[in-house]
């Protein structure tokens, strides 16, 4: 480890902190209907949109209404994405002439897409038209990053309520969401990322001649509109195999800065409107603070790790840190500070493979995603899980002083209590469950690449990937096939509604309670107290439920090779 590499992980966190409070405070006028500079212009076509939709505007949903129409949007787009898929060999804008995507991984990619995993069983740029990328995925990128804010902001209003019945409307605040914060911000990240030596174009691949004399296809296409939003919006769909790692996909140190900086920016963003919108900002910093001490402790085990190397290298001599499967223009910090930003984030982008990370390196990126991704999180989704989270410690505290629990003046109640466990408990169901499959039938055997623990922690990697919707694979796993098609995209779809259901029945139940006041008996939610209580609650819900499969997988891979044992794989 270095001061220059801290240094990078400490100016990447003073410059998300730094943008909270403006973004909160734009993000809360958006989402109050408070006019913003951008509304003489976009107004318009805001009731333009409600007048061609058939939407009332002033008319707000219950927190079923807000889910079924959730459910059933997506429901269109995912038959959307997958005819695209399916046609694109005879829709236009297909200058390579890719064939149609095979029906199980066009079904695993629409998944993928509808539920802002991005899980890519494909290069993009060997499969998919430009269509595809624009029609079926950056669209995608929008509306389900747009449908995770939408309903952190619904979320929100159940704590922020009283007697009422109504979390607000999904048509309003998706199109709000998408109109006046996603497409502005995306428009400007798209004019930088093109003057950072992204491509930006409908022409086809270029062929070149390399100093060899062999002939070479570069890909290039509309790259940088779909970089922008698979950052901002915590997708991390790449339109090159590679990713982030690609130099087309992320050309320079600043705009691998820049990328990383709009992973975390509206997710972090979110906590400040939570405290605005229920009255005290306090309690979006204290819930943020929670987030951050997880996230620093992440780093500094990952860039340790990665650092330090692995001990049978380090035995022949090779020292100088892991830098396998690493982009030498990015070195050892800045790809450990990607990796734990991008899981931490319901991102799932990589500017390094994580395959190639040491047994500890790849243990914490594995975690952050089996805590269910609330270290900041997805735009929204981190929050929203966070707050799930909180309803649980808050549960806790109330068991230790034996007091009914309260939070923000409403009581937390057996209802609460349950939706928050239903919400915790489906996603190691099918991390743990569907991995336990895999590791019995020879279809999930078939799919690693090594054996022995690493090629265990490819198969539960990938399933904590799909059901944490993240994205982000151990490179190792050949996942293009039927089971694994099938399975991720099951895992992928209850990762996602089964958590965004109990969170909005949540917001229903606590929209219609009324506002208890503060007693000397009140435990408080905007201290240090609370934020140990809230880490300790994460960690411990974590741990119990995740030890088991951890220890069979990267730590037992980490203490056999801190015996000189080696295995088949970088890490």
């Amino acid at each position: 480890m270095t001061l220059d590499g801290w240094i990078q992980i400490a100016l990447f966190c003073a410059v998300v902190l730094a943008l909270v409070k403006p973004l909160g405070l734009y993000m809360t006028r958006v989402f109050t209907g408070v006019p913003t500079p951008l509304s003489p212009v976009l107004g318009p076509v805001e009731r333009g949109l409600y007048r061609l939709a058939g939407i009332d505007a002033d008319h707000e949903q219950s927190w079923l209404g807000y889910g079924l129409a959730m459910l059933a949007f997506h429901a269109l787009g995912f038959v959307l994405l997958y005819a695209v898929l399916r046609l694109q060999a005879v829709l236009p804008l297909n200058p390579m002439d890719q064939a149609a995507v095979a029906p199980d991984l066009a079904f695993n990619t629409a998944a993928s897409f509808v539920t802002n995993t991005n899980w890519q069983n494909y290069g993009g740029e060997s499969t998919l038209s430009y269509l595809s990328q624009i029609l079926g995925l950056t669209h995608q990128n929008f509306l389900s990053a747009a449908t995770g804010i939408a309903l952190a902001v619904a979320l929100i209003r159940g704590f922020a309520r009283a007697s009422a019945r109504t979390v607000g409307s999904f048509w309003v605040d998706l199109t709000r969401c998408t109109l006046y914060l996603l497409l502005p911000l995306c428009a400007a990240l798209t004019l930088f990322y093109v003057a950072q030596g992204m491509p930006q174009t409908l022409a086809p691949s270029v062929a070149a001649t390399t100093l060899e004399g062999a002939q070479q296809t570069i890909a290039v296409g509309p790259v940088a509109s779909q970089v922008a939003i698979k950052m901002l919006g915590t997708n991390g769909g790449g339109f090159f195999n590679a990713n982030a790692a690609h130099p087309f996909e992320n050309p320079t140190a600043l705009a691998n800065v820049v990328q990383m900086v709009t992973i975390f920016a509206l997710g972090a963003g979110l906590t400040n409107v939570f405290g605005r919108m229920v009255g005290d900002e306090r309690q979006g910093w204290a819930i943020l603070a929670a987030m951050m001490l997880l996230f620093v402790a992440g780093t500094a085990v990952t860039y340790w790790a990665e650092a330090a190397g692995s001990p049978v290298l380090n035995g022949l001599g090779l020292t100088g840190g892991n830098l396998e499967g690493k982009e030498v223009r990015f070195g050892i910090p800045a790809s450990a500070l990607f990796a734990v930003v991008t899981t931490a984030a319901s991102c799932g982008a990589v500017n390094a493979m994580h395959d190639s990370f040491t047994a500890l390196g790849g243990l914490v990126p594995m975690l952050n995603m089996q805590l269910g991704e609330i270290i900041v999180g997805g735009v929204g989704a981190g929050l929203y899980g966070m707050l799930v989270f909180v309803v649980v410690a808050i549960f806790v505290a109330g068991l230790m002083v034996g007091r009914t629990p309260e939070y923000l003046g409403k009581k937390i109640e057996a209802r609460e209590v349950k939706m928050a466990m239903l919400a915790v408990l489906c996603l190691p169901l099918m991390m743990l469950g569907l991995t336990a499959l895999a590791t019995v039938l020879p279809a999930g055997l078939a799919g690693p690449a090594n054996a022995g623990p690493h090629g265990f922690s490819e198969i539960l990697y990938a399933f904590t990937s799909a059901a944490a919707n993240n994205g982000s694979a151990f490179g190792g796993l050949t996942g293009n096939t039927l089971f694994y098609n099938v399975t991720l995209a099951l895992g992928m779809l209850v990762g996602r509604f089964f958590v965004i259901l109990p969170a909005l029945a949540i917001a229903g139940s606590l929209a219609a309670k009324k506002r208890v006041p503060a007693s000397a008996g009140t435990f408080p939610t905007d201290g240090g107290l609370f934020v140990g209580l809230l880490v300790g609650v994460i960690l411990i819900v974590g741990g119990l439920t995740f030890f088991p499969s951890l220890a069979l997988g990267p730590v037992v891979e980490h203490l056999a090779g801190a015996a000189g044992q080696t295995f088949a794989t970088g890490g």
